[in-house]
């Protein structure tokens, strides 16, 4: 990883933790009922999660107890408007962008000397079977301060009240109880610690529950995708809910997508585009054995990219380049096949979400096609990152460095 690193391009806004932020982060931890990190020093993204104490826990959902119940952690005010780099759902950073909306002011005066444990309440308890994802609608953010500080500031109000009753302002005892409640928590009498509840209200989505679902639920008719073919398997026995549902790997999928107004493809239109030359030159680049030059040079330069693609047997040849053959052979003729002649997971990755679709759908319909054929580097980058940095441990060097070109210019 390390020339993502050097790029900017893995992880690179962490917020790092340290010193009194690992206590507080710790009382965290206890308070919503998980074990403290050992470490001393870590960094942590929009919604408190360390990759660092994920690993230390050897547990990438530390925060989560079950699939059905998600966390956050807020130590520090600098978490606004940070990626959300390991998201339990597609919507969690757009949550995390609304609490900060609405208590930002808050949350910087908190944040001084405490803070913030967020539940993420669906009202379901544990998940049973793989439709009651269906059972997400309207998400309830609550929030718990470390140390029970509301409780304390209570209590310290309560004091002050009794120390201005009668001659109680020469009782020392009371004198010391308020000292003492000063010297754990500060002055809490005109700090302002309430934060009321949110609600955030969910339509289609991805979650990492079930070994990865999608919901798409604001359409035609409800589609459910599972990526588990296991999952898949026990879903299908359902007689009650009336969705579609499909394995991510199925054919079908993408004919029911098109015929529901979620994705289209025009490929005399994508051939001209950036995303089909990225696609073609991934393409390539899985078929080139024993290279005589740098991958990232056969992709970059015309005349290498030919001869390489030249040296290659026939039949691979035109899985690559199976798309401009279809087009230039339907100028001459329509008795042509687009799947005689253009290789399915090609065809595939060439689709787009329906330009009818608002930017929120978009997102998570990119997410949808790049988990379908993940062929094109760049939006693998912005659309699902963990699995892109999977896939990178493979590559050869030259070709990472080519990625990272693309990712880095946006081409």
């Amino acid at each position: 990883m390390q020339k993502l690193k050097v790029a900017n391009l893995y992880r690179s806004e962490l917020i790092p933790v340290s010193g009194k932020l690992v206590e507080r982060y710790n009382k965290c931890l206890r308070t919503l009922g998980f074990t403290e990190t050992k470490l001393k020093s870590f960094s942590i993204d929009g919604v408190g999660w360390s990759p660092e104490v994920a690993e230390e826990k050897k547990d990438m959902q530390y925060l989560n107890h079950g699939d059905a119940n998600p966390h956050g952690i807020i130590i520090s005010p600098l978490q606004k408007g940070k990626p959300v780099y390991l998201p339990f759902h597609s919507f969690d950073r757009e949550m995390m962008q609304h609490v900060f909306r609405t208590h930002g002011q808050k949350i910087n005066n908190i944040t001084r000397d405490s803070a913030i444990c967020i539940d993420f309440d669906q009202d379901i308890d544990v998940f049973y079977e793989p439709l009651d994802i269906l059972k997400y609608d309207d998400v309830s953010i609550t929030f718990r301060l470390i140390d029970n500080l509301e409780d304390k500031q209570k209590e310290q109000l309560i004091l002050v009240d009794k120390f201005k009753a009668g001659n109680n302002f020469i009782d020392e005892t009371i004198h010391q109880e308020l000292l003492d409640s000063a010297n754990i928590y500060g002055d809490l009498r005109n700090r302002d610690l309430s934060l009321h509840p949110l609600h955030y209200t969910v339509g289609s989505f991805y979650s990492r529950a079930f070994d990865g679902v999608y919901v798409l639920r604001d359409f035609i008719k409800p589609i459910v995708v599972f990526e588990s073919k296991e999952i898949y398997k026990e879903a299908i026995k359902d007689t009650i809910h009336d969705v579609l549902i499909y394995h991510i790997s199925q054919p079908e999928l993408v004919d029911k997508l098109k015929d529901h107004i979620i994705i289209e493809c025009d490929l005399e239109s994508m051939v001209n585009t950036p995303n089909y030359d990225r696609i073609k030159k991934y393409e390539l680049a899985q078929f080139i054995e024993d290279a005589e030059h740098p991958i990232k040079d056969i992709l970059n330069n015309k005349a290498l990219f030919k001869s390489y693609l030249n040296k290659i047997d026939i039949k691979t040849r035109k899985q690559i380049m199976g798309v401009e053959l279809y087009l230039e052979k339907l100028e001459r003729s329509n008795a042509y096949k687009l799947e005689d002649l253009v290789e399915q997971s090609m065809y595939f990755s060439l689709h787009q979400p329906h330009s009818s679709l608002s930017t929120e759908h978009r997102d998570l319909i990119h997410k949808l096609l790049i988990n379908i054929a993940p062929k094109d580097v760049l939006f693998l980058y912005w659309y699902d990152k963990e699995q892109f940095y999977k896939n990178y441990e493979t590559w050869d060097d030259s070709f990472k460095d080519w990625v990272i070109e693309r990712i880095r210019n946006n081409i």
